[in-house]
């Protein structure tokens, strides 16, 4: 009996097809995923009020973030290695959320015109409540405790 099949191994059709589906998905979470580079939108763009650095110094109300200076009024600061952002919506008010988008999990970008921008689909937050201005997110933003004192700014636990 002669057969034209080899003596190895070879992949059935369902190991093709899950194997290609496989790759699909992973691909469809890449692009949706937590990445920092936006697909073509100019809100993307690093701003200067976003920080990686880490806080150094601690208080008996939690981790100092910032000075209070370093806020702008009506803008604010993100902080992506706490997963925050603090703002300062009118003067001497500090506000702080959470610096993850409620829609996919991307993290905002920026902050400017009294919103909080996340460039991953476009949604926008009040900088003073953490509301959606602009979807496709239909949550606001988690609201993080902070203290002001001293001309500081501190995450609280």
């Amino acid at each position: 009996m002669n057969t034209s099949r080899s003596h190895g191994v070879d992949p059935g059709r369902r190991t093709v097809v899950v194997a290609a589906g496989t790759a699909s998905v992973a691909a469809v979470l890449a692009a949706c995923g937590n990445s920092k580079e936006s697909s073509g939108s100019s809100t993307a763009e690093p701003s200067a009020h976003t920080t990686a650095a880490t806080p150094t110094a601690t208080t008996g109300g939690g981790t100092v973030l910032a000075d209070t200076a370093e806020i702008p009024e009506g803008g604010g600061k993100i902080f992506a290695d706490r997963h925050v952002v603090v703002t300062q919506p009118k003067a001497g008010e500090f506000k702080a959320f959470s610096s993850t988008c409620t829609h996919q999990g991307c993290t905002v970008s920026r902050v400017a015109d009294g919103t909080i921008d996340c460039p991953c689909h476009g949604s926008k937050f009040n900088a003073a409540t953490g509301a959606v201005v602009h979807g496709p997110a239909t949550r606001p933003l988690p609201a993080k405790r902070i203290t002001v004192a001293g001309g500081s700014i501190a995450l609280t636990p």
